[in-house]
C-alpha cells in the first residue's frame, strides 16, 4: 500500500488523521528534512512510522526514553510489524545478532538511544542497512538551551554521514522559539518543512494555587482515590509524602533515580493497572508513560523551568476528558527555587578552580589525560576539598553539556544490602566480634527494612555512625557476603569522569566562557519565567504557556484558575449575604480560613474573596496565629 490513510486504517484502525498528521507524512514522503511540533499526546509517533511503512528499508528511530522505546517495540510487534530496540544489558554477541537481523531480516523500525551511535560496531551495521527515514523522537535534547539537553544527542549527526541523502524527521513537544531554531541548526536540517500545531489543550485547566498546608490541600484533591501524579524535587519528599498519603487512607507508592530497575518496574506496574493509584515522584517519572486516564497532576515544589513545568503537566487528559495540572506554592518556595538554580549557577573563577581540582585529584599531568575515565565518588571529593555540593555539581554539569569532562549517568549510585538470614541469627553472627558487630549493629539501626528487600546504603554515613573508617566498612561487608550473612551489590563509587580533552587549566574553560554566561543568564531567564507565571494572576494560565512557547494567538481557556475565579466574582447581592454569613459564624468564636471555608456553605473562592474584603474594610482581623475575628 503506498496511501497514508490506507496504512492508518489496516494497523491503527482510525479512519482520519489527526490535524497537522497527514501535511507532515507527505512531507517526510517528498524526502524532505521535516520538523514536527505538537503537543503531548498530538500523535507524533504516526508522522514516522505510516511514511516508514510505506517506503522500502527500515526507519532509525533516535530516543532517549528506553520506557517509549520498549512500548511503542511491544505495539508495532502486536500488529504484525518487525520492530525491535538497543536497550542496555545487551551482550556484544546478541548486540551482533540483533544489528544483522536489522540488515537481513526484514525489520521495519530499530529503536536506539543517541549513546549507542556512539559504539563503532552501531555504526558499521548501520552503513549496510537499507534505511528510508531517520526520526529523532525529544529532538530538543540536542539544543543546549533545551530543557532536557543531553550531549549523547550531538551523536546524532552520525547518522548524516553513515546514511546521505535519507531525510530526518524531528519531533518534539515542548520546544521555545529559540530551541527551535537552535535544534535545527544542530541536526543540520537541510531547508525543513516545519509543521507546528498549537500547544493548547483545551481540556487540561491549569490551576496555581497559594498554600501554606499543601499536605491539606493535596488530601482534599485526593479524596476520590482517583489515578494522580504528585511531583516534588527531591527523593527524601516522595518518600515522606507516600508515607503521609498512606497514613491518611490513600493508597500511594513512590519513584525516583535512586530505586534499583525491578523497583521501579513494580512501581510503575503497580500504578499503571492501578493497585496503588497514587505516584509520588521527582522528574525522574513520567517520560514516554502513556496512561490516557490520568487526569491529574499536582506539583508541590516550584518547577525549574515552564518547559519541565508543561511537559509534566501535558501528561494528564489524552483521553480527551477534563484534567487539572495543578502548581501549589507559598512564599518560601520562591527564596528555595532561587537558591537551587540561581545561587549554585558557576562563574568563570569557579569553574576554572573546580577544572583544577579534578584535573589534580587525578593526577592528571598538564596536556595530558583526553579520553581517560575514572572512577569518581563526589561526596568525598568534595569533602576533601571542602566544596559546597550544589556548587560544586552544577559547575561539573556545566562541564559536561559543554563537552569538557563527561559525567556518567551513575551519579547518585548506592551500595545495596539485604540481610539473608533471620534477626535472631545475625544478631548470633555479629556478636562473633566486636568490630564485626559495631559495623553491622549500626547498619541494622539506621536502615530499616533491610531483612524485606535490597536496601541502598551510604556508606559514608555508615562510616561516620561507627567510627570505622569507608574501606574497614566495605571489607566486613565483603567478609557478610562470603558467609552469606547478606547479599551485596557494592557501588564504591557513585560516578565516573572521563576528560575530553587534553588538560590546558585556565585555557580550558576560557574557550567555553561566553558560552557559560550565556547558559547563565538562560537559566535566570528560565526561573524568572517561571515566577511570573505563579504570581500573573490576571492574565489565563494557558495563554502565559502558550506566549512562552510562541504562540501569540492563544485565547483564554476558561477553565484555568485565573480564568475560573474571574467567572466566579459574586454579584453585591451575593458578596452581602457571604460577608452576612462570615460575620455571623467569627461571632461565635476565632477561625482559621480552612474552618470557615469548611463551614460556609459558598464556593471557596468566593468566601475567600470576601473574607479579605472584609479585613479591607476592618470588619474583621487577623490574630498572630493567622486566624480571623471580629474587630
Amino acid at each position: 500500500m503506498t496511501n497514508p490513510l490506507e496504512i492508518l486504517q489496516q494497523y491503527w484502525g482510525h479512519h482520519s488523521f489527526r490535524p497537522l498528521q497527514e501535511e507532515i507524512i507527505l512531507s517526510v514522503l517528498s524526502k524532505k528534512d521535516t520538523v514536527a511540533l505538537l503537543p503531548t499526546g498530538g500523535g507524533k509517533s504516526i508522522c514516522f512510522q505510516v511514511p516508514a511503512l510505506i517506503n522500502e528499508g527500515l526507519c532509525i528511530v533516535v530516543s532517549p526514553l528506553i520506557a517509549l522505546m520498549n512500548d511503542q517495540v511491544n505495539a508495532l510487534t502486536k500488529m504484525g510489524i518487525k520492530s525491535m530496540a538497543l536497550t542496555g544489558g545487551i551482550s556484544y554477541a546478541d548486540l551482533d545478532r540483533m544489528l544483522d537481523n536489522c540488515i537481513y531480516g526484514n525489520y521495519k523500525f530499530l529503536y536506539l538511544s543517541p549513546e549507542r551511535l556512539q559504539q563503532e560496531l552501531v555504526q558499521q551495521r548501520i552503513e549496510k542497512m537499507q534505511v528510508n527515514l531517520i526520526a529523532i523522537d525529544e529532538a530538543h535534547c540536542i539544543s543546549q538551551w533545551g530543557n532536557d539537553f543531553r550531549p549523547a544527542y550531538k551523536n546524532v549527526n552520525l547518522l548524516r554521514n553513515l546514511k546521505p541523502g535519507v531525510p530526518f524527521i524531528a519531533l518534539t513537544a515542548t520546544a521555545t522559539p529559540d530551541v527551535l531554531s537552535d535544534t535545527i541548526n544542530e541536526l543540520e536540517l537541510v531547508e525543513p518543512s516545519i509543521y507546528q500545531n498549537s500547544f493548547f489543550r483545551e481540556n487540561l485547566s491549569y490551576q496555581v494555587w497559594k498554600e501554606e498546608d499543601k499536605f491539606y490541600r493535596i488530601r482534599q484533591l485526593l479524596e476520590k482515590q482517583q489515578a494522580a501524579i504528585i511531583y516534588t524535587r527531591n527523593r527524601k519528599s516522595t518518600e515522606e509524602i507516600s508515607k503521609q498519603l498512606n497514613l491518611e487512607g490513600i493508597k500511594s507508592t513512590f519513584f525516583h533515580g535512586g530505586l534499583n530497575t525491578s523497583e521501579k518496574n513494580k512501581r510503575l506496574n503497580n500504578w499503571l493497572d492501578e493497585t496503588i493509584p497514587v505516584m509520588v515522584a521527582t522528574s525522574a517519572f513520567g517520560m514516554g508513560i502513556d496512561k490516557t486516564n490520568l487526569h491529574i497532576v499536582i506539583h508541590i515544589d516550584l518547577p525549574e523551568s515552564l518547559e519541565s513545568f508543561f511537559q509534566e503537566a501535558g501528561r494528564v487528559g489524552r483521553d480527551g476528558a477534563y484534567s487539572k495540572a495543578i502548581l501549589l506554592y507559598n512564599e518560601a518556595d520562591k527564596s528555595q527555587v532561587y537558591r537551587q538554580f540561581i545561587s549554585n549557577l558557576p562563574t568563570i573563577d569557579f569553574l576554572k578552580l573546580i577544572y583544577r581540582k579534578l584535573c589534580n585529584h587525578f593526577y592528571t599531568a598538564y596536556g595530558e589525560g583526553a579520553f581517560t575515565t575514572h572512577a569518581f565518588n563526589f561526596e568525598k571529593f568534595c569533602i576533601q576539598y571542602q566544596l559546597h555540593t550544589g556548587k560544586a555539581y552544577n559547575a561539573i554539569q556545566t562541564m559536561d553539556r559543554l563537552g569538557i569532562i563527561k559525567l556518567s549517568l551513575e551519579f547518585g549510585r548506592k551500595t545495596e544490602v539485604q540481610f539473608l538470614v533471620s534477626s535472631k541469627q545475625t544478631v548470633y553472627y555479629l556478636d562473633q566480634s566486636m568490630k564485626t558487630a559495631v559495623i553491622g549493629k549500626t547498619i541494622l539501626r539506621i536502615y530499616t527494612g533491610i531483612f524485606d528487600k535490597p536496601i541502598a546504603i551510604d556508606l559514608e554515613l555508615i562510616s561516620d555512625k561507627c567510627g570505622q573508617s569507608t574501606e574497614e566498612v566495605i571489607k566486613q561487608l565483603k567478609q557478610f557476603e562470603k558467609d552469606k550473612v547478606i547479599s551485596l551489590n557494592l557501588a564504591t563509587t557513585d560516578a565516573s569522569i572521563t576528560f575530553i580533552e587534553p588538560r590546558e587549566d585556565d585555557r580550558t574553560i576560557n574557550r567555553i566562557s561566553k558560552m557559560v554566561e550565556k547558559q547563565n543568564r538562560h537559566k535566570k531567564d528560565q526561573v524568572a519565567a517561571v515566577i511570573n507565571f505563579i504570581e500573573n494572576d490576571t492574565t489565563c494560565k494557558s495563554i502565559q504557556l502558550l506566549r512562552y512557547f510562541g504562540d501569540q494567538s492563544a485565547v483564554p481557556c476558561g477553565i484555568c484558575s485565573v480564568c475560573a475565579k474571574q467567572k466566579s466574582i459574586p454579584s453585591a447581592k451575593e458578596k452581602r449575604l457571604i460577608a452576612n454569613a462570615l460575620l455571623t459564624l467569627l461571632e461565635e468564636k476565632v477561625l482559621s480560613s480552612r474552618e470557615i471555608c469548611e463551614s460556609s456553605s459558598f464556593s471557596e473562592p468566593k468566601t475567600l474573596l470576601v473574607l479579605q474584603q472584609l479585613v479591607e474594610a476592618q470588619k474583621i482581623m487577623l490574630t498572630p496565629t493567622n486566624k480571623y475575628t471580629l474587630k
